[in-house]
């Protein structure tokens, strides 16, 4: 019989982190384990408010399911048992460690992929006065790839800032559903001669209708409004992108999926993370193999990380040792 566990694990941040929703100084998941009494799996889930989750929440939910466990529930079954979200992200990701490490696999090979390799991910800036931001966007001039927050009054300035802080740089633009049809529409040139290359979530999740009817100047990505594969039909015509991430689609079996169907229907890919240590990042450098971007910089925003964690390099994010997972 499969025993699980699940408890808090907090990481302090290595600076303050803001979006426009608000600002953080740690790291609060989720970490899971199940044993088999031989091979123990584990993964790593980010509750998050937006979707009203709370860490007590989702342990709960996970603890409740001992029964479920002992009458069978496996990785399969769990597709249909749990909706999606961070509880069944935890408890799916540490079904595909057990599985490797019972089989002898690797969790890509368990998935039908091919080998993974590194992947140039995004670095984030947090949401600041534009001063800070030119600071700390010089500090990262030599990424390859900036995602910059903003998403509120004096978004403008920021992005100026930016830009002279890291003048070649490509970067990329999260708003966090701050803005509205009109502020898209005036800041779009402004985005096209900074060389923005992409702009996510500009509207509120449940009031994009307007994106149906707006020149779309730049890729619009789709995060807060693309959970799993229920979601696609309603992006159809709005956003040129969506964003994966594990703890949206509750878990590798269902963004697996999503990003197969997503393609299917003519959206480009980016795969995303919240802000989690490696073990959360690591079954998602499988999904982001190939994509449009990969924004998987969570380690890189921690004062500390899990043991054998991932190796971030001029090449990108590297796939994690087995020592970690999968």
């Amino acid at each position: 019989m499969l025993t699980l566990t699940a408890e808090e694990t907090v990481f302090p941040l290595a600076e303050v982190f803001t979006i426009s929703r608000g600002s953080r100084t740690e790291a609060r998941v989720v970490t899971v384990t199940l044993s088999d009494g031989t091979h123990t799996g584990w993964g790593e889930s980010v509750p998050y408010a937006r979707y009203g989750e709370t860490v007590d929440g989702v342990i709960d939910t996970l603890n409740s399911l001992q029964p479920d466990l002992k009458n069978g529930l496996d990785r399969t079954i769990l597709q249909n048992h749990m909706k999606s979200g961070a509880a069944r992200n935890a408890l799916d990701c540490a079904f595909w460690d057990l599985e490797a490490k019972r089989d002898g696999k690797r969790a890509w090979q368990m998935a039908g992929l091919a080998q993974p390799g590194p992947e140039i991910t995004a670095y984030t800036l947090s949401l600041a006065d534009p001063e800070t931001m030119r600071t700390k966007a010089a500090e990262h001039a030599h990424r390859p790839l900036l995602k910059i927050k903003l998403g509120g009054e004096g978004d403008m300035a920021r992005l100026e800032a930016v830009r002279a802080g890291a003048p070649k740089t490509d970067i990329i633009i999260d708003a966090n559903e701050g803005w509205d049809a009109t502020t898209y529409q005036e800041l779009a040139p402004a985005l096209i001669r900074l060389g923005v290359k992409m702009v996510e979530q500009p509207l509120p999740a449940d009031d994009d209708e307007a994106l149906l009817d707006i020149e779309r100047v730049l890729p619009v990505c789709a995060d807060e409004a693309c959970h799993d594969r229920a979601s696609l039909p309603r992006l159809s015509g709005k956003y040129d992108m969506v964003n994966i991430k594990l703890d949206k689609t509750g878990g590798l079996t269902e963004a697996l999926l999503l990003r197969q169907e997503a393609e299917r229907a003519g959206f480009d890919i980016m795969v995303g993370c919240m802000v989690g240590s490696s073990l959360a990042m690591a079954p998602a450098t499988l999904i982001a193999q190939g994509v449009a971007y990969t924004d998987l910089d969570g380690p890189l925003l921690l004062a500390q990380d899990r043991a054998a964690p991932l190796r971030f390099d001029n090449l990108g994010v590297h796939p994690p040792q087995k020592e970690l997972w999968g």
